[in-house]
Order: structure tokens, then C-alpha cells, then sequence
């Protein structure tokens, strides 16, 4: 199975696509979106839908690994990412791609083991599973990685199958 995991963002979106077979991982592909600073609301989302597309065009993934928004004290950060990961949302719909959530104690969780690893210990056990040369950057595309891995390890297991 192609699994195309996202950690969302407003001025990054890290993407990670990984092959999950036989409780193994093959890495297809990884990166980030970026849209640049000081350019208006509608056409950042814009290319974050256009990177959106061409990312699942190319590796046609069966489902998508979203992280759940985690709110900080900032409300207008906050509601400028909750765009963002609309239009990720939206993309991933349009495009015919299953979507599932998990917050960022699940993927902790499930990468390294403990819900409040430190952002290191994830980019380093990432790095380890997935045997990459070096540690993937920009760190948004390291959480993207993370997240697939995480929904590979829960929700495409035979009690997740089982329980839909």
C-alpha cells in the first residue's frame, strides 16, 4: 500500500509517500511545499493545492496520513494552518485518496515509542526506519515521514480493517 503522509502547514507542508508491504517500508519519495512569505492568503493556498496535486499524481497513493492541528497561543497562525489543511484536505478528497488523522502523541507514540519524544528523537528514529542516509529536512517533511509511518503501524492493521 502507498501511504502519502502530511504534516500541514501554512508556510511548509512536509510530504513523505512511503510503500508499506510485509511490515516493511520502501521510501518513494519526500519534500515540502513552501509558499513564500509576504504573498497574499489565496494564492499560497493555491500552490499548496497545486503541489498537492502534482505530489498525488505522481505517487498515486491509496491513503493519506494527516496530522490533527494542534493549537498554540497564536489564533491567527492557527486559523491561517486550518486553511491550509483544508485545501490538503480538500486535495486529497478530489483526488480520490482515503484520509485518516492522528495528533502528534499518537505519532510519537508509534515511531519512538514514548507519546513526549523530543522533534530529535523522531527525525532520528524516522531516519532509522526508513534507512535513510542522512536526517530528511526540511524537519516539516521528517513529522510527514513520521505520520506515514505511524498510519502504517495503526491504521493499516488488521484490527483497524477489522473494526471499519
Amino acid at each position: 500500500m502507498i501511504i502519502l503522509g502530511i504534516d500541514p502547514g501554512y508556510a511548509i507542508v512536509g510530504w513523505g509517500v512511503l510503500e508499506y508491504s510485509g511490515n516493511s517500508f520502501k521510501t518513494l519519495g519526500y519534500g515540502s511545499i513552501q509558499t513564500p512569505a509576504h504573498t497574499d492568503a489565496d494564492s499560497r493556498l493555491l500552490e499548496i493545492y497545486r503541489g498537492m496535486k502534482a505530489v498525488i499524481e505522481k505517487y498515486k497513493p491509496a491513503q493519506m496520513a494527516v496530522e490533527e492541528l494542534f493549537f498554540n497561543t497564536n489564533s491567527k497562525t492557527a486559523i491561517m494552518v486550518a486553511q491550509a489543511r483544508g485545501v490538503i484536505l480538500l486535495s486529497a478528497r478530489l483526488m480520490g485518496v482515503e484520509v485518516f488523522e492522528y495528533t502528534p502523541l499518537q505519532v510519537k507514540q508509534a515511531v519512538v515509542g514514548y507519546g513526549r519524544a523530543e522533534k530529535k528523537q523522531v527525525i532520528d528514529m524516522v531516519t532509522s526506519i526508513l534507512n535513510l542516509k542522512a536526517p530528511p529536512k526540511p524537519d516539516d517533511t521528517a513529522d510527514a515521514l513520521a505520520i506515514a509511518v505511524c498510519h502504517a503501524h495503526s491504521g493499516c492493521s488488521r484490527l483497524a480493517k477489522y473494526l471499519k
